[in-house]
C-alpha cells in the first residue's frame, strides 16, 4: 500500500482491460472509528458486484473481486489507514492507495478508473513536506492543511552517527616544550570544539543532503518546508543542493514538535502562497475567456481535450457530471450515475488533458469559475 504520487496517477491513466473497478472511502485512523471502515468496504463491494453482473454478466464475477474480497475482515489493514483508501483493480492489476484526505464513498466500474478524487489531492496547492533536521534526527514528512504522516526514507542517513560513523572530526593537538629540556610537555588544541562541532556537522548535512536528492529526484516536486534550529538552518541552506527546499524555515528544534503542529507550522506558512496561485489560475482562466481563448462549455470542452487543445483545465471539487466522453471524438453522452455503463465526464475530460500534456487544477467550489463544474484554457 501506497500514498499517493504522480507515478501512480500515471500508472492508472493507461489503458487497462475492462472492467476497471474503483472504490473510494473515508477510513480512520484510530479505534474505535475503525471498526465501520470495513462494514463500508463491504458494503461497497456489493455496489460493485450488481454493476459487474449488469454490465458483464457472462463473466465470472467472483474472481473479479477476489483480489478486493481479500481485505474484507484483514483486521490488521484496516486498522492501519489514513483518512481515505482508494482500491483499483482490473485483469492482472490491483492498486491501494492511502489518501490523507477523507474522500467520498464511491464504487464504479467503467472502461477506465475513476481518478478524480485522486488529482483532487494530486492538482491541490496544499499539498507540501517538512523535513526535520538535527544532529540525533533526520525525518521527512508529507501532508496538507489537513493532516502529516511520516515518509519512508530508504537508505537516508538517520542521525549524524549514521552519516559519519568513525569518520567524525577528532580534536588536534600539538605538543610544545616549555622550561628546558626534558620538562613536562604542554597540549595546545587547534581550534575550538565548536569549530570542530561546525565541521561534523557541515559533512553530515551534505550526506544527507545527497541523499535526498538520489532518494526524492533531483526535478520539480513537492516543496519542503526545513524544520531546525536556527544554527542547523543556516548551516544546511548554505551547503543544500535540494532543489525542492523553500526559503522560509521553521525555526525550532523538530523533536519539540508534534506531527500536528509542525503540520500547522508548515501551513501557516503555505496558506498565503496557496490562496494567491489558486486566484492567478482562476484569474488567467477569465482573461482567456474574454478574449476567446477559454470556455465553461462541457459539449465544446470534449473535442478540444481529445485533440490537444486544452492547456489548462480546472475542475470543481465538488462537481460530478454523469456520463461518458467518447475517446475518439470528444463527444458527449450523459446518463445517470447508477447505470454502470457510465462514467464521471469531468474525470475523462482531465484524463485526456493529461495525456496530452495539459495542467488541471482542482478548485474549491467556492473559488470555481464555473457552474458547469469545469472551465478551460485553450492553447489554439
Amino acid at each position: 500500500m501506497q500514498q499517493l504520487t504522480s507515478a501512480i496517477v500515471a500508472e492508472l491513466l493507461a489503458a487497462h482491460a475492462p472492467p476497471c473497478i474503483s472504490l473510494y472511502q473515508p477510513t480512520h485512523r484510530r479505534r474505535p472509528d475503525t471498526a465501520q471502515d470495513p462494514v463500508r468496504f463491504r458494503n461497497l463491494l456489493a455496489e460493485i458486484e450488481k454493476s459487474l453482473r449488469q454490465k458483464y454478466p457472462g463473466r465470472d464475477i467472483a474472481a473479479l473481486l477476489t483480489p478486493l474480497r481479500a481485505y474484507e475482515r484483514d483486521s490488521r489493514f484496516w486498522d492501519r489507514q489514513l483518512d481515505g483508501l482508494a482500491m483499483f483493480a482490473s485483469s492482472g492489476v490491483l492498486r491501494l492507495v492511502q489518501l490523507q484526505r477523507p474522500v467520498p464513498a464511491r464504487a464504479i466500474v467503467a472502461d477506465n478508473f475513476h481518478l478524480k478524487p485522486l488529482l483532487r489531492i494530486l492538482q491541490s496547492a496544499d499539498r507540501f513536506r517538512v523535513l526535520c533536521l538535527s544532529r540525533e534526527l533526520v525525518a521527512l514528512y508529507q501532508g496538507n492543511r489537513d493532516a502529516l504522516d511520516p515518509l519512508d526514507l530508504g537508505d537516508v542517513p538517520r542521525s549524524l552517527v549514521d552519516a559519519l560513523g568513525e569518520e567524525r572530526t577528532e580534536p588536534h593537538l600539538t605538543v610544545s616544550s616549555y622550561g628546558g629540556a626534558g620538562g613536562p610537555g604542554m597540549h595546545h588544541g587547534h581550534g575550538s570544539k565548536k569549530d570542530e562541532d561546525d565541521i561534523d556537522l557541515e559533512r553530515y548535512f551534505r550526506v544527507v543532503d545527497r541523499a535526498l536528492i538520489k532518494h526524492l529526484g533531483a526535478g520539480p516536486g513537492l516543496p519542503i518546508v526545513l524544520a531546525a534550529l536556527p544554527h542547523h538552518q543556516a548551516v544546511f541552506r548554505r551547503v543544500s543542493k535540494l532543489p525542492q527546499l523553500v526559503a522560509a524555515g521553521i525555526d525550532a528544534h523538530p523533536e519539540s514538535l508534534d506531527a500536528d503542529r509542525l503540520r500547522a507550522a508548515a501551513w501557516k506558512l503555505f496558506e498565503p502562497e496557496y490562496q494567491s496561485r489558486l486566484a492567478a489560475t482562476v484569474e488567467r482562466y477569465r482573461l482567456a475567456r474574454s478574449r476567446g481563448a477559454g470556455s465553461d462549455d462541457i459539449a465544446q470542452l470534449g473535442p478540444a481535450a481529445v485533440q490537444g487543445r486544452v492547456e489548462l483545465l480546472l475542475v470543481t471539487e465538488e462537481h460530478h457530471v454523469p456520463g461518458r466522453l467518447d475517446p475518439a471524438t470528444g463527444e458527449v453522452t450523459y446518463g445517470a450515475g447508477a447505470d454502470p455503463e457510465l462514467d464521471d465526464v469531468l474525470d475523462d475530460l482531465a484524463e485526456h488533458v493529461l495525456r496530452k500534456g495539459g495542467q488541471v487544477y482542482v478548485v474549491p467550489a467556492p473559488m470555481a469559475p464555473s457552474e458547469t463544474g469545469v472551465a478551460a484554457v485553450f492553447r489554439f
